[in-house]
């Protein structure tokens, strides 16, 4: 079968940890072929969206791992499935993107994660969905209002409902000199609508990423572990990543989230959890698969082309 993955441009990633790179060479190994799509490759036009692609011959060695081929324009229907891998920032060329991905299922593609459900699952605020896995959460951008759960809760995480890799994430206590600045940087003046959460102190213990595939929890997770000093345990900011099985509280979350997941189309979830607390629902290109397979053997790039062709095949 042909699969098309919406990536970002190939000499961008970096195959020694990407999870699209293991994904594709999964299915490869399987005998399929995969095709690569930028997201400014995509397009509609008469009736029809097709995308400009290349195959690609794939490789083991990390320096060389792949090898294109020509371009061609191929409906995106014509695909076994198409795999919305791009990255954010989820501005809004990639809604565009995902507009354009759901005119193609129109035409019959399959489209993994689906874009509906990428749009409706913003990674902050889809916890909200999951109220009894959640720490005590407040989402507005009314100051009087932040300023309140602060005084509540006397230590709080400050964060944007568009951000990614730690980025712009505040950790505030009751007395910070500087809460209200923080606010109002976050917020910006109150023009953009943030998240407060209560501060969980597991964090030391790590920010866990829990996959889930095709409705299926993987055993293990990364525990990405804040480098001494800092609050945030995203590998982007420093981070160090440690494979665990999970903890009893990490599957009973992502076997209750699962079977809703995978019914909204979303075939590869991240779920971030740190202790008892859900933080996240990943769903534009959840990673860690890399990591989780060196550190424990676990491939989660073959479930990922397993359930794939399973999906498709349905």
């Amino acid at each position: 079968m042909d699969f098309a993955f919406v990536l970002d441009p190939l000499p961008e990633l970096k195959a020694y940890k990407d999870s699209s790179v293991a994904m594709m060479r999964a299915l490869a190994r399987r005998g399929h072929a995969v095709f690569a799509v930028e997201q400014h490759g995509i397009f509609w036009d008469a009736g029809v969206t097709r995308a400009r692609c290349r195959p690609l011959a794939l490789s083991d060695d990390d320096h060389a791992w792949y090898r294109a081929g020509a371009e061609d324009v191929r409906r995106l229907a014509d695909f076994a499935a198409v795999v919305m891998r791009k990255d954010p920032p989820f501005d809004m060329e990639y809604v565009y993107s995902t507009y354009l991905l759901e005119l193609a299922e129109r035409e019959g593609a399959r489209v993994f994660n689906r874009p509906r459900a990428i749009r409706d699952h913003n990674e902050k605020l889809a916890i909200a969905k999951f109220g009894a896995y959640i720490a005590p959460t407040l989402v507005t951008r009314d100051a009087d209002l932040i300023a309140q759960f602060i005084d509540e809760h006397e230590d709080v995480v400050v964060k944007p409902l568009d951000g990614m890799g730690g980025t712009s994430v505040f950790r505030v206590g009751e007395s910070d000199p500087n809460r209200n600045v923080i606010v109002e940087t976050v917020s910006h003046h109150g023009k953009r609508t943030v998240m407060v959460q209560r501060y969980l102190p597991e964090i030391v213990d790590g920010d866990k990423r829990v996959l889930v595939i095709g409705g299926e929890v993987v055993p293990y997770c990364l525990a990405r572990i804040p480098k001494p000093g800092e609050t945030r345990g995203n590998l982007a900011a420093g981070g160090r990543g440690e494979a665990r099985p999970l903890a009893a509280r990490d599957r009973e979350i992502a076997e209750a989230l699962a079977p809703a997941l995978w019914a909204e189309g979303l075939l590869v979830v991240g779920l971030d959890v740190i202790g008892p607390c859900l933080t996240e629902v990943n769903v534009t290109s959840p990673t860690c698969f890399v990591e989780i397979a060196q550190q424990t053997g676990f491939d989660a790039a073959g479930l990922f082309a397993d359930a794939l062709v399973r999906a498709v095949g349905q």
